[in-house]
């Protein structure tokens, strides 16, 4: 058997970090062609030793003269810069990208390695939210799969797996609702950062994790869904599922519905998506039904967690509105997480900026970069 070669983009996050220890339990089986972080130069020589990949991309601002010596020790080249990731993305060298990245920096790699034939497992979900339009049709243009890691999508796609696309009737994404499901509204402005960032059933990075309190994550993944399943937004429903055991659903024409179970833990999509269309054994623990008290099932409260609206009307209002939903929202987490602004800010400044733009139809990438960029500043700017 020959080692599926492996690029991950993002290695020293949450979802880098969790694929690494998958591909750990998978000996054989998988070969590092390229790790990329953003900063953590001491975590991704760590990894350099442990992994041997062939080079190490890192992607801030960061000089790398004085670890250069250190990487070539271990036989691995090292790197900085966009340029860098997206030399590596066009290279074709990869059978598959885990792209883990945070943000908006992940699109044009995507594109670049896609235009390459290589084979994406997705975890940087403003891609398709920014531009899922582009991203889908480049895809089936080059045959290349898009393999969804969010547990709600890769639920989906493991539901939908073997099933004729026109029996969908619905696609079912399920929340857990975050840390403020039971909170009163009338508290919302003063929830702190701290409070924000202590979700009750996942372990992630800080961004992810605000975006899981404001529900905006949600409000990306029906950006998503819509774009990675070819579906209609009106087919796409979110309910509030907080024991976070069932990670999504799909119902059928024939009033069926398929769902894929499981603890609350991100190995299992990243393995799911690494071995497709086969299932490899991990050590990822078992469900033990004897300690589940309680499946409950609740809609979702829109006044309280207007993201998910916002979401629904950009994604209506089509163009480049999903990426200044997605840009502006990147911003106002940012201004959160520095305590600039209070909890119920995040939307307020979304929809500020939905409000100001002016949507472009069927944009380039050109004019989905320069919305980003616009939206970005648009926000910072009026807080």
């Amino acid at each position: 058997m020959n080692p599926k070669k492996i690029s991950i983009w993002g290695s020293t996050g949450s979802i880098g970090t969790q694929t690494l220890d998958v591909v750990s339990q998978q000996p054989g089986r998988f070969r590092i062609h390229t790790l990329t972080g953003h900063s953590n130069i001491p975590l991704l020589l760590e990894q350099a030793k442990q992994f041997h990949p062939e080079y190490v991309i890192v992607t801030g601002q960061i000089d790398i003269k004085a670890y250069r010596e250190a990487f070539r020790a271990l036989g691995v080249s090292l790197y900085a810069g966009r340029d860098a990731l997206l030399d590596a993305a066009s290279g074709g060298e990869a059978e598959i990208v885990v792209n883990a990245l945070v943000g908006a920096v992940g699109l044009e790699a995507t594109l670049k390695a896609i235009d390459a034939g290589t084979d994406i497992a997705i975890a940087n979900k403003e891609v398709l939210v920014m531009a899922g339009e582009i991203v889908t049709a480049r895809a089936r243009e080059k045959g290349v799969k898009l393999l969804p890691i969010d547990s709600e999508h890769s639920a989906v796609f493991q539901s939908l797996h073997g099933e004729p696309r026109e029996a969908v009737k619905r696609i079912i994404l399920t929340a857990s609702g975050g840390p403020f499901l039971n909170r009163d509204i009338g508290s919302f402005q003063s929830i702190t950062v701290e409070e924000a960032l202590k979700h009750p059933n996942w372990a992630m990075g800080k961004k992810i994790t605000i975006d899981s309190a404001t529900m905006m994550n949600k409000g990306l993944e029906i950006i998503e869904a819509r774009w990675l399943f070819d579906v209609p937004p009106e087919k796409i429903e979110v309910v509030i599922h907080p024991q976070s055991i069932i990670h999504s659903m799909v119902e059928y024409q024939d009033g069926s519905l398929k769902a894929q179970l499981g603890r609350p833990d991100m190995r299992v999509p990243i393995a799911y998506a690494l071995s497709f269309p086969d299932r490899w054994p991990g050590n990822y623990g078992s469900m033990d039904f004897s300690k589940l008290c309680e499946f409950s099932f609740a809609p979702p409260d829109e006044a309280k967690f207007p993201a998910l609206r916002l979401a629904k009307e950009a994604l209506k209002t089509g163009g480049t509105a999903p990426a200044v939903f997605n840009a502006a929202d990147e911003a106002a987490v940012d201004l959160f997480l520095q305590r600039k602004i209070s909890f119920p800010e995040i939307s307020s400044l979304v929809e500020a900026a939905l409000e100001k733009h002016a949507p472009v139809q069927h944009p380039n990438l050109e004019q989905i970069m320069e919305t980003d960029a616009w939206a970005r500043q648009y926000t910072y700017d009026k807080r």
